[in-house]
């Protein structure tokens, strides 16, 4: 229950995306009254009351814009008085990315700040070069940066980040996760994530391909969609594996819950992308060791925190096709081995990284920098 009076207002980049579930928790279950902000620079708005400038009000905007020396100075103004109408009293900004495009109008607000980098704003390439005047000016004026992993709290240290602002605050999962009870019933592997470069669906499919060689009535079901989405459904074709193996493109939150009760472990192979993008940690992962599967995954940003390898899943190095399909064959050869990892899984989560947790630590942090 919500009992802080503290207004805080988050912004992040869109409003529901399926893929960022971490930051509807952070809106939902932040202790204070959460104005949620989202969009482009170019077009903020504002959940429950939409565009901040809209209608002729947009249009003055856009005609004063175009004569003043100020960058989008109309839609920044809007935010500003959006903050005082609403008598915010922090800032919660989603993404390293986020906080950046929007650090000259949060320093003229001077209200505290929280950033929250989730993974490939503290990782990928181009994304560091583009703001690194941005980041040096955000890392300035924040009060806390959150990391979700070791590496990305090393990472930040070497963008120039103050250690003593940051602070590492892993996810936790939804507590419905730890309600379900897996029932192992099929010789099914599950995976859930988008399609893209760190999360390398391609050597998944290479590593089930092998496992198949051994174990051909094993399945396996990729949740999500993405830029890789087709280069790994040729994949199947090549192999001519389509027959084990189900694109299912984005899912709910009970879809997953009954993909997890059915299938015998979650994995994933992530990597770090050519353009250096990373994970953070996964919550994915997360959920399914709450829910009581073992995770067969690559020892890839925050994973190896939240997943003891040989007790509570089985992990491998990046690019290493073969050892994932070896933890494949193995739960498929052992039954009881799946059980008795998950089941660990889910106590370690439980004990180390529940979502009470993880929201205890920003509450706690949102009250030290309101009173900053």
């Amino acid at each position: 229950m919500k009992s802080n009076s503290l207004n805080i207002a988050i912004v992040a980049p869109s409003q529901n995306a399926y893929s960022e579930t971490f930051i509807q928790a952070h809106k939902n279950w932040l202790d204070g009254n959460v104005k949620y902000y989202y969009g482009s620079v170019s077009n903020v708005k504002l959940e429950g009351e939409g565009e901040l400038l809209s209608g002729t009000k947009k249009l003055l905007g856009k005609a004063m814009d175009a004569v003043s020396s100020k960058k989008l100075h109309s839609q920044k103004k809007a935010l500003l008085d959006s903050w005082k109408k609403h008598k915010i009293d922090l800032l919660f900004f989603e993404y390293g990315t986020t906080a950046a495009q929007f650090i000259d109008v949060i320093k003229e607000s001077g209200l505290p700040l929280i950033i929250h980098f989730h993974g490939y704003d503290a990782s990928a390439h181009a994304t560091l070069k583009e703001f690194e005047k941005q980041y040096a000016a955000m890392f300035a004026y924040a009060t806390y940066v959150i990391v979700v992993s070791e590496v990305m709290h090393k990472k930040l240290l070497e963008l120039g980040c103050p250690k003593e602002k940051i602070v590492k605050n892993i996810y936790g999962p939804n507590e419905i996760f730890f309600d379900l009870e897996p029932a192992f019933s099929k010789p099914q592997f599950l995976s859930i994530g988008r399609f893209t470069g760190k999360k390398a669906p391609y050597y998944t499919l290479l590593a089930f391909n092998e496992t198949l060689k051994e174990f051909p009535e094993a399945t396996l079901v990729l949740c999500g969609d993405g830029n890789l989405l087709e280069t790994c459904e040729n994949i199947c074709r090549f192999y001519q594996i389509e027959n084990s193996v189900k694109f299912t493109g984005a899912v709910t939150p009970e879809e997953v819950k009954n993909y997890l009760k059915e299938s015998l472990a979650f994995v994933q192979h992530s990597i770090t992308a050519k353009n250096g993008d990373m994970e953070g940690t996964p919550l994915a992962v997360l959920e399914s060791s709450a829910a009581g599967l073992p995770v067969i995954a690559s020892r890839h940003a925050g994973i190896p925190e939240v997943i003891i390898d040989g007790e509570t899943g089985l992990l491998f190095d990046e690019h290493d096709v073969k050892a994932m399909a070896e933890h494949m064959k193995s739960v498929l050869k052992d039954k009881q081995l799946a059980k008795e990892l998950g089941a660990k899984g889910r106590l370690n989560i439980q004990a180390n990284f529940s979502m009470k947790r993880h929201i205890d630590v920003l509450n706690d942090l949102i009250l030290k920098a309101s009173n900053s």
